[in-house]
């Protein structure tokens, strides 16, 4: 089956649900593989927006910043609740991911970005939600980097942990990063350090 024979039929969509976050149910068929189309099916659908994150990264002095907060997902789902992460937040209307970069490692971290690089682009769950996440590395210093941000409005607790990278990295060799957005982040930065590092020392950015 080609690309443009796939199709998919949406027979009803409603919003199940409207709170700060929206549950649309959706009754839809699709072509199959085999030929013809499935059956009509439900699938409920959540749309909690899309988000940008950033892994804050010094190439003078080798160092990460992550945060730690409490995850209430990861509470109910029986894991411990307070997780290390990389800054993250939700795109609001006419913002772009750069917007959403600084602004939200300002908030959560207390640092200014010198320079973006995308890592990369992904859907966070396509099974049962439209939510994308788009991280970056951003240049930092992270001299002084430390203590309690987040905005009090939006019952943020965050705290700042600055680390060399080797040390952030071995927290995800020993299964101490659990959040898929670091994992990621991590991982990239352990494959592309030494060229980052030149990079960004080489042109003083």
């Amino acid at each position: 089956m080609s690309d443009g024979e796939r199709k998919v039929e949406v027979v009803e969509k409603v919003a199940a649900f409207q709170g700060y976050f929206r549950i649309d149910r959706y009754r839809l068929r699709h072509t199959l593989f085999a030929g013809g189309f499935s059956g009509v099916m439900i699938r409920e659908l959540f749309e909690r927006g899309h988000a940008v994150g950033l892994l804050p990264y010094d190439p003078v002095n080798d160092a990460v910043v992550l945060i730690e907060q409490f995850r209430i997902g990861a509470y109910a789902a029986g894991w411990q609740p307070w997780m290390l992460e990389i800054v993250a937040g939700i795109i609001e209307e006419g913002e772009s991911h750069a917007d959403v970069a600084r602004r939200e490692t300002k908030e959560e971290a207390g640092l200014a970005v010198a320079d973006l690089v995308p890592i990369h682009h992904y859907l966070v769950s396509p099974g049962g939600s439209t939510e994308s996440c788009a991280i970056y590395c951003g240049r930092v210093d992270s001299t002084g980097a430390g203590g309690i941000h987040g905005l009090g409005a939006e019952h943020e607790d965050i705290r700042v942990l600055a680390m060399s990278a080797d040390e952030a990295i071995a927290k995800l060799d020993s299964g101490q990063i659990l959040n898929a957005a670091a994992v990621v982040a991590l991982q990239w930065l352990a494959l592309k350090r030494p060229e980052l590092r030149r990079r960004w020392l080489s042109c003083g950015c």
